[in-house]
């Protein structure tokens, strides 16, 4: 811990960063990793899910442990592994951002306009035009269980999908979301203490919709970087942006594959070398329940829209937990408790609970949606 609580950005040290980044990971302390690759944990969908049915908190606690106090990233093969999801989650994305590209200009944060293709508030969208392959897509357990993983239960998630076509050029290195999108001076205005939570509000991940060979240019990575407690102030800096242009790695990634890290992760979208591949990701940003979504998504909205097929039961029970978790708000504040008051306990009821309490009574979509309706007033005052 640095020995002063609020410090300038010219504080931040190379020297003092490379430390940090020149860690190795010792398998030993990660029983159930498949391999480890340029210092990055790879796991198996299917041994995680094999583990979790008898021990959960075992692969909570490494998981946990690996985007903590290890390298910060890792990548689950095969965490979608019917890929007529994902292709029909893609024809949905394909559809919108050709919409969309009639009447705005595509960009990210961090790329100039034009350069890549990319749809804000994708998780929303997709519910809007698809209700089914919503359902389908965040109906797995898997991608629960690494949420929670990070963040604990009642977390919302926001998603944007990022499409690098061939030329596309790669991103600066960035730490993102909360502090990483503020200037350096800015954060300084925050206690070390308070910059090193917030990674612990957000976990980063990506779903490869495409195969992403090397050439193709997946996410430019630096394990380890989450660690340097100056980060935030310092990625922009010259000398930093050299330092991980140096030493950065890169993982190739097959479809249906997922990718997450620490937000504090120095990391970058690589450059698309290919004249014929195109590079889709789908975003995800997982919030704590304790912090801000970057994206504000109407959760009414989407439930009403997938209500009928959340009435089917056609999903295993951990696929269909997974999927409220991201459809409905699991958390009972903020509210107005002078119009939404605890009932029976010291906290409101929440979306989730209201979703259940719905499906085990029959509601029909009337029903739900008078409930809902009600339930939204009242948060409100």
């Amino acid at each position: 811990m640095t020995s002063q609580y609020f410090v300038r950005p010219d504080r931040a040290s190379v020297e003092d960063f490379n430390i940090f980044c020149q860690q190795q990971v010792n398998k030993q302390d990660y029983p159930l990793v498949s391999e480890v690759a340029e210092e990055v944990l790879i796991y198996d969908h299917d041994v995680l899910a094999q583990v979790a049915a008898t021990n959960k908190h075992a692969v909570l606690s490494e998981l946990h442990q690996g985007l903590s106090y290890g390298p910060g990233v890792l990548v689950v093969r095969g965490l979608y592994q019917d890929m007529d999801v994902i292709d029909r989650a893609s024809a949905v994305f394909e559809t919108i951002m050709a919409d969309e590209s009639r009447t705005r200009v595509q960009a990210d944060h961090f790329s100039r306009a034009g350069n890549n293709g990319r749809i804000w508030n994708a998780l929303q969208k997709l519910a809007e035009r698809s209700p089914q392959t919503f359902c389908d897509y965040y109906a797995n357990e898997m991608l629960e269980l690494i949420c929670q993983a990070w963040l604990g239960p009642a977390w919302r998630m926001t998603a944007q999908v990022n499409q690098v076509r061939p030329g596309g050029e790669a991103q600066q290195p960035h730490r993102d979301y909360h502090l990483g999108f503020q200037q350096g001076e800015f954060v300084a205005e925050f206690p070390i203490p308070a910059q090193i939570l917030s990674q612990y509000l957000t976990l980063q991940g990506a779903v490869a919709h495409s195969d992403m060979p090397l050439a193709s240019g997946p996410t430019r990575l630096l394990p380890f970087s989450h660690q340097y407690e100056l980060g935030y102030m310092a990625y922009r800096q010259p000398e930093f942006v050299d330092y991980f242009n140096q030493h950065y790695v890169q993982l190739p990634l097959q479809k249906g594959d997922g990718l997450f890290f620490n937000p504090a992760l120095f990391h970058a979208a690589g450059n698309n070398t290919t004249t014929d591949h195109v590079r889709t990701a789908n975003l995800l940003q997982i919030s704590s329940a304790f912090g801000v979504p970057m994206e504000d998504v109407n959760h009414e909205l989407v439930l009403k829209k997938i209500y009928p097929q959340l009435q089917d039961g056609q999903y295993r029970a951990g696929d269909f937990q997974a999927l409220i978790a991201v459809a409905a708000r699991g958390y009972s504040f903020p509210t107005n408790l002078d119009t939404d008051p605890p009932l029976g306990g010291m906290v409101p009821k929440t979306q989730q609970t209201l979703v259940r309490e719905a499906l085990a009574n029959r509601w029909d979509e009337e029903q739900f949606t008078r409930a809902l309706d009600e339930h939204t007033a009242r948060r409100k005052g």
